[in-house]
């Protein structure tokens, strides 16, 4: 039996960090210091983000509900806190299969750290996952789901497994990112080992643009992947397809404002954060999935 579960009665049940794990970096759009604490949550909490830097310590809770399109990452928003580039960290969370923790910031922007997860789950791996006396809130694809938007799209069927698989297709014609594709069961050893390493990436002009608008100045070519016609400036790849398995990664952060424990196979062709939140909204309101989330019976 997997042990990073406990299963009574077929039910698996929700966990939370076993202690406070921080991590520290800067953001790559505002340039400002931060400091994030993982902290424990009690059950039915779900994964809350609290503004310490504003008064009453505003709660932002990670549910698509709360999402603001904001280009190129994922942002909060309840009232006028907001927090933003959120999704490396709901990646860790999700993939390490974390339900409830209430993560404490200072700034609205994350560390962008290496461009990658590792710092957040190294930190949540400190402290450890605690198993807790709720079950899991479970959301399972019971039918095919499609959403498309250009040439874009992303699909959902049911997984017989009961896992949670997804696939991404990426297309960057005549760059030296070219095609890449990658297919993966999520689990806590599998998002560890082949997704949680794999950093952000863009191409220079694509830097160099965001940098001429004042944003992205105190990161430098070694802090994420940035293509030339060659490859990688002044970096060298963690995996020979990496941009592809930071885009899985992206996908397991969205999907995590789902609220619960899903299941089904995912296929994405150049879906980035805009359509990742869209197919959420649509496991939540087709049909074919209850409209309130079930309970393992």
């Amino acid at each position: 039996m997997d042990n990073e579960y406990r299963l009574v009665d077929n039910r698996r049940f929700q966990s939370t960090v076993g202690d406070t794990a921080a991590v520290e970096g800067f953001g790559y759009w505002t340039g400002r210091d931060i400091r994030v604490e993982f902290r424990p949550a009690e059950p039915d909490t779900g994964i809350v983000f609290v503004r310490r830097d504003l008064s009453g310590n505003p709660r932002i809770a990670a549910v698509v509900e709360n999402r603001v399109d904001t280009p190129l990452r994922t942002s909060l928003r309840v009232g006028e806190a907001c927090v933003d580039m959120v999704e490396h960290i709901l990646s860790s969370l999700g993939g390490l299969d974390i339900d409830n923790c209430e993560v404490w910031v200072d700034q609205p922007e994350m560390p962008g750290c290496d461009g990658s997860s590792l710092p957040f789950v190294a930190a949540i791996d400190s402290v450890g996952r605690v198993l807790q006396d709720s079950p899991r809130k479970q959301i399972d694809v019971t039918g095919y789901l499609c959403d498309c938007e250009g040439p874009a799209r992303i699909e959902a069927r049911p997984n017989a497994g009961g896992d949670l698989q997804l696939e991404y297709h990426l297309d960057y014609p005549g760059t030296a990112i070219g095609r890449q594709h990658y297919k993966l069961t999520i689990t806590p050893e599998n998002f560890r080992r082949e997704l949680a390493p794999s950093r952000t990436f863009l191409l220079r002009e694509e830097a160099e643009r965001l940098q001429t608008q004042g944003l992205g100045r105190r990161a430098s070519f070694r802090d994420l992947l940035v293509y030339d016609q060659r490859g990688p400036i002044d970096n060298v790849l963690r995996f020979e397809n990496e941009c592809v398995r930071h885009k899985l990664l992206d996908l397991v952060g969205d999907l995590t404002m789902v609220g619960g424990s899903l299941s089904g196979t995912f296929s994405a062709w150049r879906s980035g954060h805009h359509l990742n939140a869209r197919m959420v909204r649509t496991l939540l309101n087709q049909e074919i999935i209850d409209r309130e989330y079930r309970r393992c019976a």
